[in-house]
């Protein structure tokens, strides 16, 4: 799948097309969520995603991303998604987004996703609060997790 957007920016799912150089450094020292992930757990979370949808700018150049981790029959969590933040402002984010959960095999799952700060953006997507309460087993701890409880 491409699909062209505005500005001579355009969506692809195709996984040998994402930079993983852009992809590790936002993760490993940019993103709240995933601040302190190794290279190499950014690589295995990419290769083991269900789909990955790269954002890339009219030079062909990887500028967002994002990732679906799946049983592919009912649950889709929607992972890692970012835009660069020079090519913010355009609504790009949701176009990414869009992609990844309407323009999906995925489609028809329920999707979950965790946010600190995007919810305004994800309830315009027909994202809502859960229905039921969500509890996490943490894993290895992040510089930009919330304090436990």
């Amino acid at each position: 799948m491409k699909r062209k957007l505005e500005w001579g920016y355009e969506l692809d799912d195709d996984p040998a097309r994402v930079d993983l150089d852009v992809i590790c450094d936002f993760l490993g020292n940019e993103a709240y969520w995933s601040k302190g992930r190794s290279r190499e757990l950014v690589e295995k979370t990419f290769r083991e995603a269900s789909r990955v949808v790269g954002l890339y700018a009219p030079d062909g150049s990887t500028v967002g991303y994002c990732r679906a981790a799946s049983d592919e029959v009912v649950f889709a969590y929607l992972c890692d998604v970012f835009v660069l933040e020079s090519h913010r402002g355009r609504g790009l984010g949701k176009e990414l987004v869009r992609e990844m959960v309407d323009g999906s095999p995925l489609k028809d799952l329920r999707w979950l996703l965790g946010t600190v700060d995007a919810h305004g953006m994800y309830r315009e997507l027909g994202f809502r609060k859960p229905s039921f309460r969500i509890m996490e087993r943490p894993g290895p701890k992040f510089a930009g997790d919330p304090p436990s409880e």
